[in-house]
């Protein structure tokens, strides 16, 4: 079986090297067909793995690339003036074949601005959209996009964006006809802008998509659909969000079980259930997203994950790739625009 190979930005992130290498460590000592590649500069790899005792292999080597994408830097900027980033070389490796797959916790707008210009696009799709899981009630995740690569979007986009939606749920999570709606500020038809009427219309035209309408934001976690497009701002702040209660929920419990005596005995009792609450509202669990749409894999993970995070996001690059997902998601939409072309 050949190798899995995957190209890591090791420079980019809140936590940089102290995130990527322990994180490529532990994915290498569980797969053996997998084989990673570290972008960044060598000197400051070299001495990290040097001081934690840390070895290169034949499937951990290094890639130096002597610039780095500030978290802050205008996109544009980033694309033009750092052609040697740990970024860009790392999307490169993608391009050249190299690796099948890149992993960076970089600034999203200057990632997706790169991955667009080096990989190029799918036909009929115009601009990658980061694609994210959220869990849900009833033990089934929701797939939610765009969830920050494109603050402006117009009818089209959405539309392409339900399509690529639809996809990966068919091809990667195996529902056979993923429920697809458009997030809004009500389920009635009469509800929302100019913008999320004219893409609902652009949707429904597309027969072969399984449209169940608008989704109001509570009901996003209610496992009732499988797909929520919306614009990257719109995204963003509904991952950023929910995050953000998953988090305060966890402390508010542990918190509760700590009180008194009789408080601290009954969370001992609870120590399994609440450990697999944990598990399923961690955000670390569900980090690394795909940006879909490219001519190639590329997972953007959280800037601020930690080793446990970027590990995750390294496994969902190696699935992708197991996956075939760009394939598949070029069947899947070639399919779908040749039926509903059929059938409008």
């Amino acid at each position: 079986m050949a190798l899995i190979t995957i190209a890591l930005d090791a420079m980019s992130g809140d936590h940089v090297l102290r995130a990527v290498i322990p994180a490529a460590f532990a994915e290498l000592e569980k797969d053996p067909q997998l084989k990673l590649i570290l972008v960044g500069e060598q000197t400051q790899i070299k001495a990290y793995l040097q001081a934690h005792d840390l070895q290169l292999s034949p499937r951990l080597s290094i890639h130096h690339a002597s610039e780095i994408v500030a978290m802050d830097e205008l996109p544009a900027l980033a694309l033009r003036n750092k052609k040697d980033s740990s970024l860009r070389v790392c999307i490169e490796q993608v391009k050249s074949g190299i690796a099948d797959a890149a992993v960076s916790a970089g600034n999203t707008g200057a990632l997706m601005a790169t991955a667009r210009f080096v990989l190029k696009m799918l036909p009929g799709i115009s601009r990658p959209a980061v694609i994210a899981t959220i869990p849900t009630v009833n033990n089934r995740a929701v797939t939610v996009l765009d969830v920050g690569a494109n603050i402006n979007c117009n009818e089209q986009q959405l539309l392409q964006f339900a399509l690529m939606g639809q996809a990966v749920c068919q091809t990667i999570e195996h529902i056979p006809l993923p429920k697809v709606s458009l997030l809004n500020i009500g389920a009635e038809e009469i509800k929302g802008d100019f913008l999320v009427k004219r893409a609902a219309k652009l949707i429904q035209e597309y027969k072969h998509i399984n449209y169940v309408g608008f989704v109001e934001g509570d009901n996003i976690f209610s496992g009732n659909v499988d797909v929520v497009v919306c614009d990257g701002f719109v995204g963003n702040v509904v991952l950023k969000v929910s995050e953000g209660i998953a988090g305060m929920i966890l402390t508010m419990v542990k918190r509760s079980f700590t009180q008194n005596i009789f408080s601290h005995f009954c969370g001992v009792l609870s120590r399994p259930v609440l450990k697999s609450l944990g598990n399923t509202l961690n955000p670390e669990n569900y980090n690394g997203s795909c940006l879909l749409g490219l001519k190639g894999i590329v997972v953007k993970s959280h800037g601020s994950a930690n080793a446990n995070a970027f590990a995750k996001a390294i496994a969902k690059a190696k699935l992708a790739v197991q996956q075939n997902l760009i394939k598949k998601i070029e069947r899947g939409l070639q399919e779908i625009t040749e039926t509903s072309a059929g059938e409008r």
